[in-house]
């Protein structure tokens, strides 16, 4: 019996669907297959933290850690599946141990983002290919890699996940350029874009989602339904259109003998729940006054824990997400979490104070110039009770100062609204929170690595190592597991697994007429 029969056999019996995370992070595919009742069989990420947060999690459900009791960081150019199978202490050939091969390959030299900071770096080592950097970029074959996977583990079905921008990378839709290769290896290979928030999760984050079935299975590729409906903010439809654009002249080229392309609609209001908004998303964490806890001496420098323990505002949860966010299953928190730490910005948090919520930097900007001048003035004015020397002056000054070009920095500070999902998680919020300022003024601060948790739909009991920086940069690196978790479901159907109960259902409260799949339409 050659190995796809015996895989099929396998699961027609009843036995839950085994998969292998490549480029795992810290575990938002995992999480999401995990719910839903597929077996993790290994993971693989380079990142030290990332790998011991993922281990931290899923090591004790996980079949090929029971021997060795930890994860570790990996390198995907060097393992192989036999390599990683052997440490794990898996008996049999590589291509028995995996149903699913799910991953998503870094994206930074995908995003348009990534791309201008690949370009700058590689001028400042003043490199002759610095223009072009991000098309040589190592991470740009690292799906090469992925396909080598899938030819030594021969999954039934396959997920791979990455930005929008993969659709253009230097004029090549490298999802097609994947789907045709994929389609050479026994696959029907479908992709398209989804929004997170249309799944539930508290956040706007558009990405590529690309699947695949075996052919000897006889299933179309399915996508779940969106259940939830977001108005899009400025620039995201203009986005949304682009790839649109992309994916339609797909269409024709020479080589695709099956187009692979799928569009999926936002669902119109009326049709879908309405999004989950920042307000909701963060309900029950208890407030951290920024502003009175420096002035307390309460507030510091140094490494944040985000093992750290913290006791919830409420005895039971007061909003379906943080219900679902309490109660994950397997992952649930009972009185209290962990990681609500915050950044130190002693510098911002009397600025964070004065912003309205929707306010991006260039606003932010013109109303401190504003602010320093009439504050200057006046202490000029106050002779004895102003500066007593320029010093004085030049050190006030530059507490309201900020540092950055508006006209180059448009998004570099945003405050969230709070009847609203919020913007992208991305990598840098290790780095810089300013891209998530919380709405409630009275807190004045950047959210906390919980409450970037609870947008990326990380539930309450999902523990994150390291210090703050390392975690929230694994927090923005990872896919939303609410949205893993709604793939995966659709993907127990496409596979002929036997039915489950929907947590988007029992404990999200989505009506269950809107849980059901969609092969998504092909633009013509």
């Amino acid at each position: 019996m050659d190995t796809i029969k015996k895989k099929l056999k396998r699961l027609r019996a009843g036995n839950p669907p085994r998969f292998m995370d490549l480029f795992a992070g810290c575990g938002g595919i995992t999480l999401g297959f995990v719910t839903a009742g597929f077996e993790l069989v290994a993971s693989v990420d380079s990142d030290p933290w990332a790998a011991e947060s993922h281990g931290a999690n899923f090591a004790h459900i996980s079949y090929g850690s029971r021997q060795q009791g930890h994860f570790k960081a990996r390198d995907i150019m060097i393992e192989t599946p036999s390599s990683i199978f052997r440490d794990l202490g898996i008996d049999g050939a590589a291509d028995d141990q995996v149903d699913v091969l799910v991953g998503g390959p870094p994206c930074q030299a995908f995003a348009r983002v990534g791309r201008a900071k690949l370009r700058h770096e590689a001028h400042r080592r003043d490199e002759d290919d610095a223009d072009v950097a991000f098309l040589v970029d190592g991470r740009v074959n690292l799906w090469r890699r992925y396909l080598h996977y899938v030819r030594k583990t021969k999954p039934l079905a396959l997920l791979m996940e990455n930005v929008p921008d993969i659709l253009n990378h230097g004029g090549k839709n490298v999802a097609d350029t994947v789907s045709e290769h994929l389609r050479k290896e026994g696959y029907r290979v479908r992709y398209t874009l989804l929004n997170a928030s249309w799944f539930g999760v508290p956040q706007i984050r558009e990405r590529m989602f690309l699947v695949g079935v075996h052919r000897d299975l006889d299933e179309d590729v399915l996508f779940p339904a969106p259940t939830h409906h977001t108005p899009l903010p400025p620039g995201y439809e203009g986005t949304r259109a682009t790839a649109r654009k992309l994916i339609s002249e797909a269409i024709g080229l020479p080589f695709a003998s099956e187009q692979s392309h799928r569009w999926i609609d936002d669902p119109s209001e009326g049709s879908a729940l309405p999004a989950t908004t920042a307000e909701q998303a963060l309900a029950d964490l208890p407030p951290i006054h920024a502003l009175e806890l420096l002035e307390a001496g309460k507030l510091s420098r140094g490494r944040k824990d985000p093992s750290e323990p913290v006791t919830y505002l409420s005895v039971k949860p007061t909003t379906k997400w943080s219900r679902l966010m309490r109660e994950w299953p397997g992952f649930g928190a009972s009185g209290h979490t962990t990681g609500h730490v915050i950044r130190y910005l002693p510098r911002d948090y009397k600025i964070f104070r004065m912003m309205e919520e929707g306010w991006e930097y260039p606003q932010i900007w013109r109303f401190v110039e504003a602010k320093r001048e009439q504050l200057m003035n006046g202490r000029w004015r106050a002779g004895v009770n102003g500066f007593s020397n320029s010093q004085d002056a030049k050190e006030f000054a530059r507490q309201w100062t900020l540092p950055y070009d508006p006209g180059k920095f448009p998004n570099k500070w945003w405050k969230l609204y709070r009847d609203r999902p919020v913007r992208t998680l991305m990598a840098h919020l290790g780095k810089d929170s300013y891209s998530h300022i919380h709405f409630d003024s009275e807190q004045a601060r950047t959210i906390s690595v919980r409450e970037a948790a609870r947008l990326q739909s990380f539930p309450d009991g999902f523990s994150l190592k390291g210090s703050m920086n390392p975690a929230l940069k694994q927090i923005g690196n990872a896919v939303p597991p609410l949205v893993a978790y709604a793939i995966a479901m659709a993907m127990r159907t496409m596979l002929g697994c036997r039915h489950l109960p929907d947590i988007r259902s029992d404990v999200l409260g989505v009506d269950r007429r809107l849980l059901h799949t969609t092969t998504g339409k092909e633009d013509k």
